[in-house]
C-alpha cells in the first residue's frame, strides 16, 4: 500500500503512520510535520486544507488516502465562529482533496475518510448500526456534510469508506488525557444522569478498522469504529476510577455542564449505543473489546 495521510501529526494519525510504509503526509506546515514525525519514514507536503487543493506531488503514486484532518470538535465552546471553523475544516478540506484526485490521470483506489458517531445524534437506549438514520443537531450536521463531501469521490471510481469514530482512548492524548487529571485526584464522576451510552474505542482498534477499510474491497460507505461493548457514562466512570484505585463520588449535573460548555454539552450528554456491525461482519478483530481490557493496557 502506498498511502497518503492527512492529519498525520494528530492523536490517531501518528498511530496510523506507525503501521504504514513510507507514507506521504499532508499538513499545514511540511517542515513542522517532518520534524514532528522524524521517527517515521514520511514525505511531508504543505497544504492549507480550507483554501486550496493539495499539491499533485503528494498524491503521486498513492493508492490509498487516509483523510483525518479537521479542527477539534471538543475543544472550546461552540461559538458561531468555532462552529464555522469545525464545519469548513472538514467539508472544504475534503472537497479540495477530492478535486485534487479528479485532476489526476491515475487516481487512488480508496479513500478512507474520518467521520464521527455524532452522525446519529442522541438516541437513548436504541442500538445503532451503520444503517441507522442521522440525527439533526450540529454534530450530526457536521458528520453528514463531511461524509457527503467524501462520497463525491465515488464518481471518480474511488472506493470510499467513512469511518465513524467513537470516543478514542489511548495513551498520551485523546479523550482520556482530559479525564485522567481529575480522576487521579479522586475528583472524577459521572456527567449528567450518567445513563447516556458512551461509544468508546481503543486507539489501536481504530487503526485496525482503518487498515481493514483500506484492504477490504467489500467495505464501502459507513463503518463504526467503536468497541463491541459500549457502556453507560456512569459505568465508564466507575471502571476508570477502579482502574486508577481512586473514588468517583462526584457528579456534574446537566445544568452545570450547559452553563460551562454551552451547546458543546449536547455532545457530552448524547446517548449513543453504537455497535461496529460492519467491522465485525468483515472479520475485524478488536484487541480491546471491553473497557477493562482497554484501560488495563493504556494505564499500564
Amino acid at each position: 500500500m502506498k498511502a497518503l495521510v492527512t492529519g498525520a501529526t494528530g492523536f490517531i494519525g501518528r498511530r496510523l503512520i506507525a503501521e504504514l510504509e513510507a507514507p506521504h503526509v499532508l499538513s499545514r506546515s511540511a517542515s513542522r510535520a517532518a520534524e514532528s514525525l522524524a521517527e517515521f519514514d514520511v514525505s511531508a507536503f504543505g497544504w492549507r486544507a480550507k483554501a486550496e487543493r493539495p499539491p499533485e506531488a503528494a498524491l503521486d503514486g498513492v493508492d490509498t488516502v487516509f483523510h483525518l484532518a479537521g479542527e477539534s470538535i471538543a475543544d472550546g465552546r461552540w461559538t458561531p465562529d468555532k462552529k464555522r471553523r469545525i464545519l469548513d475544516s472538514r467539508v472544504l478540506g475534503t472537497r479540495h482533496l477530492v478535486e485534487a484526485m479528479a485532476a489526476l490521470d491515475v487516481r487512488p483506489k480508496t479513500l478512507v475518510s474520518a467521520s464521527a458517531v455524532g452522525y446519529y445524534g442522541s438516541c437513548g437506549d436504541r442500538e445503532l448500526t451503520e444503517d441507522a438514520a442521522p440525527g439533526d443537531d450540529f454534530a450530526a450536521e457536521v458528520s453528514i456534510k463531511w461524509e457527503e463531501a467524501a462520497k463525491a469521490a465515488t464518481e471518480l471510481g474511488v472506493r470510499v469508506v467513512s469511518v465513524r469514530l467513537g470516543v478514542v482512548l489511548g495513551p498520551g492524548g485523546g479523550a482520556l488525557a482530559k479525564m485522567l487529571p481529575p480522576f487521579k485526584l479522586g475528583l472524577g464522576g459521572r456527567l449528567g444522569s450518567g445513563r447516556q451510552w458512551m461509544p468508546w474505542v481503543h486507539l489501536d482498534d481504530v487503526v485496525a478498522c482503518m487498515l481493514a477499510a483500506a484492504a477490504d474491497d467489500r467495505l464501502v460507505g459507513p463503518l463504526n469504529a467503536v468497541a463491541p461493548s459500549p457502556v453507560r457514562n456512569g459505568d465508564f466512570t466507575k471502571t476508570l476510577a477502579r482502574a486508577l484505585g481512586r473514588p468517583a463520588w462526584m457528579n456534574v449535573p446537566e445544568f452545570a455542564l450547559r452553563a460551562t460548555l454551552g451547546e458543546l454539552a449536547d455532545l457530552v450528554l448524547a446517548s449513543q449505543r453504537v455497535v461496529p456491525k460492519v467491522a465485525l461482519d468483515a472479520g475485524v478483530e478488536f484487541g480491546y473489546p471491553t473497557l477493562e481490557s482497554a484501560l488495563d493496557d493504556i494505564l499500564s
